[in-house]
């Protein structure tokens, strides 16, 4: 049955295969590939440093931060594709994995497929170059805090900077305005219970957050095509 799925060739005795396959959502952390090519997904909530229950699912920024620091090292591995279906979560959480896709010197591509929304956006931008499905849906609307919160000016001024942040982001990273993105986050007209904005597939291209409108097909093509340049570049 190994032989069927293709996994790879070394798997631990020790079930360490099975575990990362369980808590990751990948087979190997990361090893090396026929095509260079490793495929990182970041689904559900991102886990931040609060551990959320277990009924939640979650991407743990402790287990992807030491695979891109891997995929950045790895003599094997060309390229990433990052593939994105997450309802935010820990704003400090999300810009640390976005700002490492954002720097590293490989090739990305990011596809957001289903959904993205609120603290997802920016790591749909950090990658070199962006897609996202049809169907698919961005949702921006400011951060908010929960849990008690102090009620003084210092506690507004905090939110404040830490939009900024994500605002500096997303505008550094895409092709948005930086009026047209504060325009998206105060929208009233689209959240019934919230401040915001839910773009679907074209309109996220029209306004210039993501690149392309596409799937897998086109994602892995755009990918291969930034490999190839990348060599080239370091041929010469």
């Amino acid at each position: 049955m190994v032989n069927e799925i293709q996994l790879p060739r070394q798997i631990p005795a020790d079930g360490t295969e099975m575990a990362n396959l369980k808590e990751m959502g990948t087979p190997s952390i990361p090893t090396a590939r026929e095509s260079g090519i490793h495929c990182l997904t970041i689904i559900g909530q991102i886990e931040g440093h609060m551990a959320l229950p277990p009924h939640n699912k979650t991407t743990k920024y402790e287990h992807v931060i030491p695979q891109l620091v891997a995929i950045e090292e790895s003599k094997d591995i060309h390229g990433l594709l990052l593939i994105l279906n997450t309802v935010g979560g820990d704003v400090e959480a999300g810009l640390a994995i976005a700002e490492m896709i954002s720097t590293m010197s490989k090739p990305t591509v990011s596809l957001v497929l289903g959904g993205v929304h609120s603290i997802g956006v920016p790591l749909a931008v950090s990658a070199d170059c962006s897609f996202v499905a049809a169907s698919a849906t961005m949702t921006i609307h400011p951060i908010r805090m929960t849990g008690m919160v102090v009620g003084i000016p210092q506690t507004f001024e905090y939110l404040s900077r830490m939009q900024d942040r994500v605002i500096d982001f997303i505008v550094g990273h895409s092709k948005v305005s930086r009026e047209k993105l504060k325009e998206l986050l105060i929208g009233t007209s689209g959240l019934s219970s919230d401040v915001g904005t839910v773009l679907i597939g074209e309109e996220a291209v029209k306004y210039g957050i993501i690149d392309y409108v596409g799937g897998v097909k086109e994602a892995l093509a755009m990918l291969k095509l930034l490999i190839e340049k990348n060599r080239g570049q370091d041929l010469s």
